[in-house]
């Protein structure tokens, strides 16, 4: 039997028909070219609906059931040689290649610059293989799309954020969120400079940057189930929540900005504080105007047609604003969900009467694009470089500061509060730690050995909160005052 059929059938076998995809879609002929990248793309979202399943079957955070599902097909079809997966695995650094290609570098030079001699060879021999242009038209939609999950999931955050109640928030929530995004920042620094004497200062900057971050959405979730989503402990965890996204966008503007500029400076990083604050402040202020205007104009189309096209159209606007101010597309995404509401379509009439709101138009796209993200996300965690005793040591290290940092967020909550709960409430990292770990990947900041010591640090503070939470609370419930 021809050896690829061979591996077509194990990885059936192992996974059924997502492996199936991947393996038949580059062993046979297409008329149209846009059929590879269907089957592409048909099957990453096959591997996060398993995924997804499998996550919910267990009583696990989706998100962590399409990570580690993107982890199991991105090692094991590697393993047995899917040409597709060897140029998922690469991520940003096979887009580099292609970058330097259409900047007039020969094949050898632009690979071996981008992924290094080891891996330069294996890509090369895959780019000049008859399916070659598929690959990399394939890889280049599932990154786009990728993308584009990124801002809607933001856009989702945004929406669910509300700007009176930011503006609300008592000075427990702001110490707590304070805390929470310099005291992790500061740890992972330390530690990472102590346990990679050799590591750049860039690098250390971004590891900081990923462990300020918290995804309080999976600590939503644990307070809806208990049915304490009202009460005090939850509402000093989603003010701070609040604040900490704010906090965290801006610091990984702050990051980006020392990257991209090549050096810490104090003008520089005054610079983009204050083109952070004057974007963010001036979307907020000058947004709803601006769509009271346009929605005016469009008031002849249907309520949903509106609702969907406006929201889609200002998302993409901002986002682009956003990095046209020099800041992350995610920080215009957020921005625009934090602005955008369905009151403004009262030209519909009274908006308790309306029969969809924006989130169930928006869920929809997120629900297809994010998977995506965070399959290919885990693709490219390679577990041989666990091999590494000094990237377990790192991880160790890595996590131990993600859990201390938070934990002594708590300490931000005033006397009376449960502490202990607002701390662990903080400490899930989950989407949001693996936005800012794919984004320093992009930069050229994060190599592989420290891409995987993030994800294992995403993983495990995802998964060791919500139990920690649900003990903390049930034993507290009754005091009084939470």
């Amino acid at each position: 039997m021809n050896p690829d059929r061979k591996r077509l059938l194990l990885l059936c076998l192992l996974l059924g028909m997502p492996g199936a995809v991947f393996a038949w879609q580059f062993h046979t002929t297409h008329s149209d070219p846009v059929a590879p990248v269907l089957l592409g793309v048909t099957g990453i979202l096959l591997v996060a609906l398993l995924g997804r399943f499998s996550a919910r079957k267990l009583g696990m955070p989706t998100v962590l059931g399409e990570l580690g599902m993107g982890i199991l097909i991105g090692n094991l079809a590697y393993a047995l040689g899917f040409d597709l997966i060897v140029i998922l695995r690469e991520g940003p650094a096979f887009f580099d290649t292609v970058k330097n290609l259409l900047h007039g570098e020969a094949i050898e030079e632009a690979s071996s610059h981008a992924l290094g001699p080891e891996k330069a060879a294996h890509v090369i021999a895959l780019l000049r293989g008859p399916h070659g242009n598929e690959l990399v038209t394939v890889a280049q939609t599932l990154d786009v799309f990728s993308r584009y999950g990124i801002i809607f999931l933001l856009f989702m955050v945004g929406l669910r954020t509300s700007v009176d109640e930011m503006r609300q928030v008592g000075p427990e929530s702001m110490r707590v969120a304070v805390i929470g995004v310099l005291l992790p920042f500061a740890l992972a620094f330390v530690s990472s400079r102590l346990l990679i004497p050799d590591i750049s200062l860039h690098t250390s900057l971004f590891l900081g940057a990923a462990l300020g971050a918290t995804s309080v959405a999976i600590t939503v979730m644990v307070l809806q189930e208990l049915h304490m989503d009202h009460t005090k402990v939850a509402r000093i965890i989603l003010g701070a929540a609040v604040l900490d996204d704010i906090l965290g966008l801006l610091l990984l503007a702050i990051v980006s900005g020392i990257v991209v500029t090549g050096g810490i400076d104090t003008l520089q990083i005054l610079s983009v504080i204050a083109m952070t604050m004057l974007f963010l402040g001036g979307a907020v202020f000058l947004g709803p105007a601006v769509l009271k205007f346009i929605i005016r104009l469009v008031r002849h189309l249907d309520l949903a047609e509106a609702k969907l096209f406006i929201s889609f159209l200002f998302v993409m606007t901002l986002a682009w604003l956003a990095n046209l101010a020099g800041l992350a597309t995610i920080i215009g995404a957020f921005t625009a969900g934090l602005i955008m509401q369905d009151a403004y379509f009262r030209h519909w009439g009274p908006e308790h009467e309306h029969t969809i709101c924006i989130k169930d138009l928006i869920m929809p796209i997120e629900a297809i694009l994010v998977p995506i993200f965070f399959v290919l996300m885990g693709t490219q965690v390679k577990l041989e470089t666990f091999m590494d005793r000094q990237v377990l040591v790192l991880s160790a290290g890595l996590l131990i500061a993600a859990v201390a940092g938070k934990l002594l967020a708590g300490l931000g909550a005033a006397r009376g509060s449960n502490r202990w709960a607002v701390g662990i409430g903080m400490l899930p990292r989950g989407e949001v730690g693996l936005i800012f770990a794919a984004i320093g990947k992009s930069l050229g900041v994060i190599g592989d050995a420290l891409f995987s010591a993030i994800v294992l640090m995403v993983v495990l503070t995802t998964l060791l909160a919500p139990p920690l939470l649900k003990y903390s609370l049930q034993r507290a419930q009754k005091e009084p005052g939470v």
